[in-house]
């Protein structure tokens, strides 16, 4: 037996539980930009994905305000056209959740949290010292989804990656692992750590189409002997 919930006519806050309890776990996308003025703004946002390497597409859901409104993060992306998206290491754990509280426009999340900012390469947001992986984004598309929230798409022109987290620069390894990610879980402040992996290879398409022929295969006469 299943529970049926029709989403078409659950409240907001009903669909925001099953959505946030099931599709688990998220990446963080841990992200800074700057508002026309140039004051400084960093906030995660777990509605966070890639969606393409070539051109290289990540994505991420900003909802309303608490003060009314868009989050400053949209706000500033409209205005500067460009963002970074950091990855969330467990050590930066603490600062992070820190720059998930709702705060006032002039309030630099980036200060509050003791983080150092330092200039990005190719887009006017900052990107923080602190992270091991860094993607500067500009804005390729905003997607509409509601009065209040939208779907933003970066394309990433530039990533910093911390040189202990390659393992050999040319074939473009990297030490996944190692980079000790978090990802977010269920219900309010429930994460997960990437330390519990297992691998799977993929299947080979060559080795998945003879077992089907072998399956489907009828059975062999039998001889005269038999």
């Amino acid at each position: 037996m299943t529970m049926i919930f029709d989403f078409d006519v659950l409240p907001p806050e009903a669909k925001n539980k099953l959505l946030h309890s099931t599709i688990v776990p998220r990446p963080i996308a841990w992200v800074t930009s700057l508002d026309a003025d140039g004051v400084r703004n960093m906030a995660p946002f777990s509605f966070f994905n890639v969606f393409s390497a070539d051109p290289a597409i990540l994505g991420f859901g900003v909802g309303g305000s608490v003060f009314g409104g868009r989050k400053d993060t949209a706000a500033n992306i409209r205005a500067r056209k460009d963002f970074v998206v950091h990855l969330v290491s467990h050590s930066n754990r603490a600062a992070m959740n820190l720059t998930a509280a709702e705060l006032p426009s002039d309030i630099d999340e980036i200060e509050l949290a003791g983080l150092t900012a330092v200039p990005s390469e190719r887009v006017s947001a900052p990107r923080i010292a602190e992270c091991d992986v860094a993607m500067e984004c500009v804005l390729h598309s905003e997607v509409p989804l509601s009065q209040e929230r939208s779907l933003f798409l970066g394309r990433v022109v530039v990533m910093h990656l911390a040189d202990k987290m390659i393992e050999d620069v040319e074939r473009y390894y990297v030490d996944t692992p190692a980079l000790d990610l978090i990802a977010r879980m269920h219900g309010r402040g429930w994460y997960a750590r990437t330390t519990d992996l297992y691998r799977m290879d993929r299947p080979i398409p060559e080795e998945v189409m003879r077992s089907i022929r072998t399956e489907a295969a009828p059975d062999a006469p039998p001889t005269e002997d038999e």
